[in-house]
């Protein structure tokens, strides 16, 4: 159980990769209150030199061994890691909060918002889920919008950048679009066709009723975060062209009738999320916009007068900071406020 200090000592787990690296950038532009950070990675990381706060951190090996004495740990290391070193972690005394999907959907592991549902922090057994980038971000939209109407429907679907898979998958956009310019073949590595110029319907592997894990994530993340089983979501989910930041197209319907001038008040006193809904002007939320913040934009606020109570919204925002990154060191913010 965390007890409460004036600073913490905090682990990252998974720190070269690129949620990791973000991990560690929010972690300081939010000064978040740190004692001792220290930095976990695998083998043929070991050595490396992070900075923080102008300081140099190596990163060490993560073994079962290290978690003695560490207040709270973001983990950012793949599930696999994480559904053997989160419990070990909690053994030890250290409050894992994990970017993996190793334990969202876990009855007795929190998913947590916390523009959401924070309150559900107040349950955890030393483990605290971090949703999908996608969900995290549809979720900070939908609150506001069911707690003034109540939803009954949505179905999404999801524009998402190569950074949500990794380093890997930037580094195979860069030299994709650089091969087709100067008129080579592309061989991709990291998905199974071209992603340079290109949109791929194809997120995690497909199921058998024809749904990617990725779209099913977020139908049942979607539930489990907002507490109502009764929402109906349905999802396609999309990798397009892009480096950084995550667009969704929402079409929301409600059990009592708002206008786009409703929504757009009720988002506008709604918590971590900018309106931005001008497309007279030109303004509407972008990939390019949203990059670097922590908010979810929200725009193209219109009727759907194909149903009784439709609104169609379009929001953007920064999936290795809200998405992953932001999310998780904000849920710690709240652990440490609610520390008696």
């Amino acid at each position: 159980m965390l007890k409460k200090k004036d600073k913490y000592v905090v682990a990252v787990v998974g720190a070269t990769g690129a949620v990791g690296h973000e991990m560690i950038a929010v972690l300081e532009e939010r000064n978040f209150p740190i004692e001792k950070l220290k930095l976990f990675a695998s083998e043929r990381s070991e050595g490396k030199v992070l900075n923080f706060h102008n300081k140099g951190i190596t990163v060490e090996i993560l073994t079962e061994n290290v978690f003695e004495g560490i207040d709270i740990a973001l983990f950012s290391a793949g599930a696999e890691r994480s559904l053997h070193f989160a419990p070990v972690a909690a053994r030890a005394g250290c409050i894992v909060v994990d970017n993996s999907s190793a334990w969202r959907m876990d009855p007795g592991v929190p998913l947590v918002v916390p523009e959401v549902n924070p309150l559900d922090l107040k349950w955890h057994n030393g483990i605290i889920a971090n949703p999908n980038c996608s969900t995290i971000q549809m979720v900070v939209a939908l609150k506001p919008i069911h707690d003034a109407a109540k939803i009954k429907r949505v179905v999404v679907t999801t524009f998402q950048s190569v950074s949500g898979t990794g380093r890997k998958a930037m580094e195979e956009l860069l030299h994709q679009t650089a091969d087709i310019l100067n008129f080579k073949d592309v061989k991709p590595t990291v998905y199974p066709h071209q992603i340079a110029f290109n949109c791929l319907p194809h997120i995690d592997k497909f199921m058998d009723n024809g749904y990617t894990k990725e779209e099913i994530k977020m139908v049942n993340e979607t539930k489990k975060i907002m507490g109502d089983n009764s929402i109906k979501v349905t999802a396609t989910t999309v990798r397009v062209p892009v480096f950084r930041g995550h667009s969704e197209s929402i079409n929301i319907e409600t059990a009592k009738k708002l206008s786009p001038d409703d929504v757009r008040a009720i988002l506008a006193k709604a918590p971590g999320v900018i309106v931005y809904d001008a497309p007279e002007k030109n303004v509407y939320p972008l990939q390019t916009v949203c990059a670097g913040r922590d908010e979810v934009y929200v725009g193209r606020i219109r009727e759907d007068d194909t149903i009784e109570n439709g609104i169609n919204i379009w929001i953007a925002a920064d999936n290795l900071r809200k998405g992953a990154a932001t999310n998780a060191v904000q849920i710690a913010e709240k652990l440490i406020e609610m520390v008696k």
